[in-house]
């Protein structure tokens, strides 16, 4: 998969070559490139915002940036048709589903907004090149798209086959089946004077299968009840 990400803030997205990601890029099961949006900024101050039409605080981010930076990418990707991607507050919500979605996806382009947003008529060409989706990581805002981006493309990496070393795990996480994750323990079987659940030390793969099953429906009852079926969601 190849993922371009454009921001006025790159080293944002240092983090991104450390861990499962890096080694992804590395083995070049994952092509991530991140782009200085300025780069395409042609005035000598690499201008990228200005003032909104008809007034209003803030300023608003210059389509001519965009418009360019998305032609030279969308040009050196080929064929491809791209999704490309606007994290936004007033877009639909991330979840796991909408991840593994997009893992199936070869090439994604998230656009990092700044500031009061991006001029609109960048969407609108955006849709001429590609999948336009404007995704929220949930009801707040945050300063830029550069931490929602950040975590959508560790959400969907991970799901690229071979970045996780054991596939298994991803099938056992919190939401992968509509529930929390059970809780985990390892050795030693007691610290601080708090033991592992028997259940957990008896060898009984099948009890212990029920058990962490029925500790997801618990805790997703308590935690988030919102999760469950209706007619599933009763408090014990």
């Amino acid at each position: 998969m190849r993922i371009d990400v454009l921001s006025i803030f790159p080293s944002y997205f240092d983090g991104l070559t450390l861990s499962l990601l890096g080694k992804a890029q590395q083995s070049g099961i994952l092509d991530l490139r991140v782009r200085d949006l300025r780069e395409w900024a042609f005035d000598r101050h690499r201008t990228v915002d200005d003032t909104p039409y008809g007034g209003g605080a803030g300023m608003v981010m210059k389509p001519e940036p965009w418009g360019a930076a998305l032609d030279e990418i969308v040009e050196s990707a080929g064929p491809v048709r791209p999704t490309i991607i606007f994290p936004s507050p007033a877009g639909e919500v991330f979840t796991q589903k909408t991840a593994r979605e997009l893992a199936n996806r070869e090439h994604l382009i998230f656009g990092c907004g700044r500031y009061e947003g991006i001029d609109e008529r960048v969407f609108e060409y955006a849709a001429e090149l590609g999948e336009v989706r404007l995704i929220s990581l949930g009801d707040y805002v945050l300063n830029g798209g550069e931490v929602a981006t950040m975590a959508m493309v560790e959400a969907i990496g991970r799901l690229i086959p071979g970045v996780v070393g054991n596939p298994e795990s991803l099938v056992e996480e919190s939401h992968e089946d509509g529930l929390l994750e059970y809780p985990s323990y390892t050795k030693p079987a007691s610290w601080r004077e708090r033991a592992v659940p028997e259940m957990l030390l008896s060898g009984n793969h099948g009890a212990i299968a029920t058990w962490r099953r029925e500790q997801q429906l618990e805790r997703t009852r308590e935690r988030r009840p919102d999760l469950l079926p209706k007619d599933d969601s009763r408090q014990d």
